[in-house]
């Protein structure tokens, strides 16, 4: 092993250290004892077990031991709930000496091994969450059981703009094929960290039998010992390393391709070493491995995708200026005017979270029963998938009503508007609700680009008006803007917060400024492209000049899934508030007013080309750029909105600015939201004479 316990103290002076302890235990039918590894980091569920350099060295020690004491098998199992989810990311973003990058690589590949090169037979009894480097230990041993409640099972790296560097790239295909590897390691990370669940990880074969939770650990010993007396012998499927690999291969670089453009070199890497996979020869793998991760710890990217990792699981967590949560009102009820499809997804969130009464309101009843038909119907297809019981789905079902009269608010807590997106209509809503609800209770809006100040000026009590702006699709994007207005007071935003937390989203802390964070910056660089459609650039060219960032989506892809008519009604909103930066183009508004959602057709071979009926109606100067051309000035004005929302305070850092990239349009992980896309590429300097981010955050440290 390349650590010794003081030079691993040395490296990671802050690791959360997972101690590794080895005792023997008697199983029934077995001469020798099963010796059996615990990891346990000395906290609760919610601190998983995670290896750094110390961590490492204590579960080498604990194998010493153990293969010393002669048992008939090794086996690793982790603390109640967790067995170990990877490496310790947090230790990492200090590194700054290459040769320590190395060390750490090939320690965990020394470590691991040993369970893989062993004579005995050796065990990874996964009681409990998996991931990444936990998952690569359990695979280093011969043999696996699962328990029946694992709740995450995931190679996560890629997503992390990583791969699974102790091993995971050579071992996974050669146990499960190459293309389901292919799914775990790239197309599950690459669609927002896809997890498995206990049962597809049995049917892939990841693991070898699935056990009862209540005695998993008397189960698995007994398991073990008839799998060591022959009775029992696992299957090992047969692997194909001609043509299905080829086509795996295949695969896994279209998926690349095609979701991260060749801007996450991680992705990357994980083809290359999953074609390297095909020898099964583990010294050239795992020196590939090593190599690979040396190198990527080392990187900038790497930083990034770690700094984002960091913003979502610990800043999203404790929003930086949210009021102290004692303020917070408790919510018994919801009341959500409008009955629409926005409004019907927020219902269903509502209920489902809270489980408390959630009440529609229309104008007309036929729209009001439509609304609760689709609740319902909801509630109905969660049952279907088991993920709710009879009495749950019935219980729930019972909690959504509608009414036509809004005194059904009167004792609501929490109200919220998911009406037609036009500053009078709001101030109507929310007068007429004035005269229904307690005045403790909370107003809310959705609105995505309107001022919450104005909103609430022409009422009695303005100080319970809040912004709580949701994302499309309400049950997939996790972020949740919460506008303070001029007069919102810390009981009203603090019961937001509570709320939002209830619903399970991350809630980061807005300024009242039109289009808030997300909208605002989306349309910013929207304007840019269609700006240069507008002066002639191709459709085809402007709409791929931001593909080296690996966006999830293109801009004219984009605006369609979003709606024309709503980009262009925030456009306007937005160039009444800032006429210099944002233009409002006049074929849009044609397009828009054609009735027109997508600029693009598509062939029977899935080719996409420029609808017809787009490029007669859509009039284009004689001015085009290249693609590299509109790159640039899309991302000069982001740097600089950027800095211009910084400095007014629309958020607290630019770190709120990446999360809410992050967490409300999927912008990928290794991008780092894009302040440190901006900073590395030299963008931020350029247009605003400074970074967003000192070196060292989401960057390696200076040396």
């Amino acid at each position: 092993m390349t650590f010794t316990a003081e030079e691993a103290k040395a490296a990671f002076p802050d690791e959360v250290v997972t101690k590794a302890v080895t005792r023997l235990v008697k199983v029934p039918g077995l001469d020798k004892p099963i010796a059996l590894v615990t990891l346990d980091n000395g906290h609760d569920h919610t601190r998983p077990n995670t290896f750094g350099p110390q961590g490492l060295a204590s579960l080498n020690a604990a194998l010493d031991e153990a293969f010393a004491a002669q048992p008939a098998a090794v086996a690793v199992t982790g603390k109640p709930f967790i067995f170990a989810v990877g490496a310790d990311l947090s230790g990492v973003e200090a590194v700054a000496d290459p040769k320590l990058a190395r060390e750490i690589a090939q320690t965990g590949h020394d470590v691991f091994r040993r369970l893989t090169d062993a004579e005995i037979p050796t065990f990874g009894f996964v009681n409990g969450a998996v991931m990444g480097g936990g998952l690569e230990l359990a695979l280093s041993c011969h043999y696996r059981t699962l328990s029946e409640n694992t709740a995450a099972i995931a190679f996560p790296e890629v997503f992390l703009g990583l791969f699974p560097g102790w091993g995971g790239t050579q071992l996974l295909p050669n146990l499960i094929g190459p293309d389901a590897a292919v799914t775990v390691i790239i197309e599950n990370a690459l669609a927002q960290n896809k997890m498995l669940t206990v049962k597809k990880a049995a049917e892939l074969g990841i693991v070898d039998e699935v056990l009862g939770s209540a005695d998993y650990l008397e189960q698995s010993l007994l398991w073990a010992a008839k799998v060591i007396n022959g009775e029992v012998t696992p299957p090992r499927r047969e692997i194909d390393r001609g043509a299905e690999w080829d086509a795996a291969l295949a695969r896994a670089k279209s998926i690349v391709d095609g979701r991260t453009h060749g801007a996450s070199p991680g992705a990357t890497k994980a083809v290359e070493l999953l074609e390297l996979a095909r020898h099964n020869d583990l010294d050239r793998g795992y020196a590939a491995e090593t190599d690979g991760l040396a190198e990527l710890l080392m990187s900038d990217v790497l930083r990034a995708g770690l700094y984002s990792f960091g913003l979502v699981n610990k800043r999203a967590k404790r929003p930086a200026g949210a009021p102290d949560k004692s303020l917070a009102r408790t919510v018994n009820k919801v009341g959500i005017v409008g009955a629409g499809l926005m409004a019907s997804q927020l219902a269903l969130l509502f209920v489902r979270r809270l489980k408390v009464p959630v009440v529609l309101t229309d104008v007309d009843q036929e729209r009001i029963d439509k609304g609760v038909a689709y609740v319902h119907d909801e509630i109905d297809k969660l049952l279907t998938k088991k993920r709710l019981s009879p009495d749950g789905a019935n219980r729930l079902k019972a909690l959504v009503t509608g009414s036509l009269d809004k005194a059904a608010f009167a004792d609501a807590d929490f109200v919220i508007e998911a009406v037609f997106e036009e500053l009078g209509v709001k101030q109507q809503v929310f007068a007429e609700l004035e005269q229904h609800v307690s005045p403790e209770a909370i107003l809310a809006t959705n609105t995505s680009s309107l001022s919450i100040s104005a909103m609430a000026s022409k009422l009695a009590h303005p100080e319970r008006v809040v912004g709580f702006h949701f994302f499309n699709p309400v049950a997939v994007l996790p972020l949740l803007e919460i506008v303070r207005g001029e007069k919102t007071d810390d009981a009203a935003l603090a019961t937001a917060f509570a709320v939002g937390k209830q619903l399970k989203k991350s809630s980061v802390l807005v300024k009242d400024a039109t289009a808030f964070v997300v909208n605002r910056l989306l349309l910013r660089f929207l304007g840019e492209v269609l700006v240069a459609v507008d002066e002639g650039t191709p459709f085809e060219v402007a709409d791929s000049a931001l593909e080296p960032l690996g966006l999830p989506m293109s801009p004219l892809n984009l605006m369609q899934l979003v709606g024309p008519a709503i980009a262009l009604h925030v456009g306007e909103t937005l160039h009444g508030s800032f006429p210099d930066r944002f233009t409002v183009s006049e074929n849009l508004a044609k397009f828009v007013k054609a009735g027109k959602r997508g600029v693009w057709t598509w062939d029977e071979k899935g080719t996409a080309s420029v609808d017809p009926e787009v490029a007669q109606l859509w009039t284009q100067g004689e001015r085009p750029s290249t693609a590299e051309q509109v790159r640039d000035r899309a991302l000069d004005a982001i740097a600089q909105e950027i800095r211009i929302m910084l400095d007014e305070g629309v958020v607290a850092e630019a770190q709120d600015i990446d999360l809410c990239l992050i967490l409300g349009a999927g912008w990928p992980f290794w991008l780092g939201g894009i302040t440190p896309y901006l900073d590395r590429a030299g963008v931020s300097e350029r247009v605003t004479g400074r970074r967003f981010l000192a070196p060292g955050v989401a960057s390696v440290p200076p040396a």
